[in-house]
């Protein structure tokens, strides 16, 4: 497993791979072949950014069978989705931000990110693989009632892509099968979900090849697995950490 994170450190942003408290400094292109400077860097003198700059975040609606029976809703034919405003993207320890011009409920909710790692267009559930980089972890901030607020349109860009509501990291974990991991998300230091990668209803290599032959996805575009039981409200004030063992712990706070 490698696990890569990006950073900025004395004004230039970087790129390497994360060992204990040390990055091995790489250049090129974190998605084709990145080559070690040999530089080393300790991770407390860097500010730690998104672990890549998405073109796009593609967010999955019921893709959870305990969820879906909790909620009473039939299982989909095929993925449910939703896309996340670029404006929206927030990096570990960064402030998650109530919008200023909504007053209602905002959740959190925990979940498995798969980050692509080369172009698939039409690609086969058999080749999606391929185009897998790794993984990390989200937490898909929502203005929960904004959602249905107009009974003609549902608003999920706008409920879904506040400034600072699409959350991710801190790095992404390459080299590794997620089928067997769970999901964990601690609200001020009391757990409030858990629930196993494996109880979805698409899976990683499914949904990239399903979501590629409606668009293309480029290497850095990240899907948003969806979430399941346990979503809820955080106040202002509040310390969220989304934590998947070995894809890492994702702390932030909301303010």
């Amino acid at each position: 497993m490698t696990y890569w994170v990006r950073y900025e450190h004395g004004g230039r942003i970087g790129f390497g791979a994360l060992d204990d408290d040390t990055i091995a400094v790489h250049r090129g292109d974190m998605f084709a072949a990145p080559i070690p400077t040999g530089d080393k860097l300790s991770l407390n003198a860097v500010k730690l950014l998104t672990p890549c700059v998405p073109s796009k975040m593609v967010a999955l609606w019921n893709n959870f069978h305990q969820l879906a029976a909790k909620l009473g809703n039939p299982e989909p034919a095929e993925p449910l989705y939703f896309l996340k405003g670029n404006n929206s993207f927030l990096a570990q320890g960064e402030t998650i931000r109530k919008p200023p011009a909504y007053d209602g409920k905002v959740v959190y909710e925990g979940e498995l990110g798969v980050v692509i790692g080369k172009r698939a267009a039409n690609v086969s559930e058999a080749d999606a693989a391929a185009h897998i980089f790794g993984y990390t972890c989200i937490n898909d901030v929502t203005a929960a009632e904004l959602i249905n607020k107009d009974a003609t349109f549902a608003q999920w860009t706008r409920a879904k892509s506040f400034d600072t509501f699409g959350v991710f990291g801190p790095g992404i974990a390459t080299g590794i099968d997620p089928s067997g991991l769970t999901i964990r998300l601690v609200l001020n230091e009391q757990e409030r979900q858990n629930y196993p990668v494996g109880d979805m209803i698409f899976g990683p290599a499914k949904l990239v090849s399903l979501i590629s032959r409606d668009m293309t996805l480029e290497p850095g575009d990240i899907i948003a697995c969806g979430t399941s039981v346990g979503v809820g409200s955080m106040k202002p004030g509040s310390t969220v950490s989304v934590v998947i063992d070995r894809v890492g712990t994702l702390t932030n706070r909301y303010e």
